[in-house]
């Protein structure tokens, strides 16, 4: 069960932690937020955070009150939020997409400032054989982000794309889907290695290729760039690759960039 923080703007792991399976999701979230806060280059520092449920927690909301870090995090569905949702009047409700969104205030126990919840209220038929069996699905969202509604669910479900879908490649296209072995120290080096190989894969793409090659998961690169087929040539005492015309440009391209990377 591993947890893993990405950078929005670049898709970089910023940290990650090898977890047992039986770990709960929620487990020392708060220590993981802290260690990628030092993972931060130099006089840089983490100013919003995204998370889903597992992060719904008093001390990381309160340690990003305390160091003005604006945050987006699902609520859990429990008593209190379920009491401050039916809190909610009928005039507070706004039409959103197939549903209803709504704005309110809420405060956990431990908290030492209140924050905003963000509902968001659809309807489904649970039972496709029963017209009237209709049953209504609340999403929550905690934040400090002080925007309208409809903005900060926009930016909240980015998160899709910036983490979850870099997870995704992660886990499929750098081969994180099975452990190769049943020790736990052992497959959290592999674990280590399979990230330390996605950074390395992402700034290649970032700082060596050009800007059309940037949304590419490591599978397009792959069939694109790495799997070309080549010859290799002696001639003149010299050793030759040889490609397809079309490709002579990217390959020297790269090695300019390359060049000007190891130089700067």
């Amino acid at each position: 069960m591993p947890i893993v923080g990405h950078i929005a703007e670049n898709g970089l792991v910023l940290g990650d932690e090898f977890r047992e399976g039986n770990v709960a999701p929620a487990t020392r979230n708060l220590d993981f937020i802290k260690y990628c806060a030092r993972q931060m280059p130099k006089g840089k520092r983490i100013a919003f955070l995204r998370s889903d449920s597992a992060a719904y927690q008093a001390d990381i909301i309160n340690y990003c009150e305390q160091n003005r870090i604006q945050f987006a995090i699902g609520a859990d569905l429990d008593e209190a939020v379920v009491e401050a949702i039916g809190a909610i009047t009928d005039k507070d409700w706004v039409p959103y997409k197939n549903g209803y969104i709504a704005d309110t205030i809420h405060s956990m126990n431990k908290t030492k400032k209140a924050f905003r919840f963000i509902v968001i209220r659809r309807t489904y038929q649970s039972n496709i054989f029963a017209q009237e069996d209709v049953s209504v699905k609340y999403t929550v969202i905690a934040t400090n982000k002080m925007e309208s509604a409809e903005d900060l669910v926009t930016w909240y479900n980015q998160r899709g794309d910036r983490s979850e879908n870099r997870i995704k490649e992660l886990k499929i296209g750098f081969g994180m889907e099975r452990m190769p072995c049943g020790q736990f120290e052992a497959n959290a080096v592999f674990f280590r290695i399979g990230v330390l190989a996605y950074n390395i894969f992402r700034l290649f793409i970032l700082k060596i290729l050009s800007t059309s090659w940037h949304r590419h998961q490591v599978q397009t690169v792959r069939w694109r760039l790495y799997q070309i087929a080549g010859k290799i040539v002696f001639h003149g005492g010299q050793v030759f690759l040889k490609v397809r015309r079309g490709f002579r440009q990217l390959f020297a391209d790269i090695r300019l960039r390359i060049w000007e990377f190891a130089n700067t």
